[in-house]
């Protein structure tokens, strides 16, 4: 079954990148999803001056229809402060971040919301509200993805996955991580992902765990347990995204060099080398979680305003094509 998106625009967003610097991939998400009314999203204790202005932001670039859940006093006073107008958005009362994400839970189960956008209250809370409705639970872990923009890196986008949500995933949970990332490479505009499996070494070290459970993962997409992309490793960061890396260790991989998803050991590895690249190499990042029935935008205090209505944008992708694969999955 493809999942890729009904937005896709001629070639493929996740094609080479072009000769000119001035072509912006997440300006390009942007753009697509103005094709299409914006999806209704449940935007979780928007109680802060970033969170709601992230919202407000989304919804003027015509990514998303928002509705406000939290006490509408600090909202419409937070939107006064800064100069919102909140006329042409619903604001849903909840007295507690409980409330709000109780509230926003039964907005997606209702189908009157598409997808979940965190506000300023703590991820956990919301998570707890997600994964105890059992309507919106599906047989997959959940897990984040990073779409990064990388400046250095040949392709238009890369996907990083899990740096947020699982801290030290087992193999089991490492199948829904790559699982879930194939899917959202494949509404992005991307058939056939290259997934590498990151470790610190390209070959099988049993004490190296993550080497082995790179090996599992690339065996069980031979065996038909993984499908919807082309996975290798372990490999090491540097061969997984460069082809003189690549030679220059004699190593013969469909993956090396080109790697379009990132699959990494464990959260902290994760994290660091999102935050590395973004800080260091001048990347930027958006994403969402997957892994139940409607998309998670998680949002940031240090996200820029680029990265929350990119993060939107994403979720828009995502939510337009059919999910029948991570229910069935």
């Amino acid at each position: 079954m493809s999942n890729v998106s009904s937005f896709e625009e001629g070639p493929g967003l996740f094609e080479s990148r072009p000769e000119s610097q001035d072509d912006d991939f997440f300006e390009s998400l942007i753009r697509a999803c103005r094709q299409r009314p914006g999806i209704s999203v449940a935007v979780c204790w928007p109680c802060s001056s970033a969170s709601l202005m992230g919202a407000i932001d989304a919804a003027t670039r015509g990514v998303i229809q928002p509705v406000l859940v939290g006490p509408r006093s600090e909202i419409e006073a937070i939107a006064e402060a800064y100069g919102l107008n909140l006329d042409a958005y619903s604001i849903v009362d909840a007295d507690t971040e409980v409330d709000a994400a109780a509230k926003c839970v039964q907005l997606c189960r209702s189908r009157e919301a598409a997808a979940l956008m965190k506000g300023s209250l703590h991820t956990d809370v919301l998570m707890h509200a997600v994964l105890k409705e059992e309507a919106l639970r599906t047989s997959r872990r959940v897990s984040h993805v990073f779409v990064m923009e990388a400046p250095l890196y040949h392709r238009r986008a890369l996907l990083i996955t899990d740096a947020v949500i699982n801290i030290s995933p087992t193999l089991e949970d490492k199948v829904d991580i790559v699982r879930n990332a194939i899917d959202l490479a494949h509404a992005l505009g991307i058939p056939e992902p290259r997934v590498a499996i990151l470790s610190a070494v390209e070959t099988v070290n049993p004490k190296i765990a993550s080497t082995v459970d790179a090996a599992a993962l690339c065996k069980m997409a031979d065996r038909g347990q993984i499908t919807g992309g082309i996975l290798d490793g372990p490999l090491a960061f540097d061969t997984a995204v460069s082809a003189e890396a690549t030679r220059a260790k004699n190593l013969r991989s469909p993956v090396a060099g080109e790697a379009d998803i990132l699959v990494v050991p464990d959260l902290e590895a994760g994290n660091m080398l999102a935050k590395e690249l973004e800080y260091l190499g001048g990347a930027r990042l958006a994403g969402i979680v997957l892994g139940a029935k409607v998309p998670i935008i998680l949002t940031s205090r240090a996200d820029s305003a680029e990265s929350r209505v990119a993060s939107c944008a994403i979720a828009s992708f995502f939510a337009a094509t059919d999910v029948r694969s991570i229910t069935d999955g």
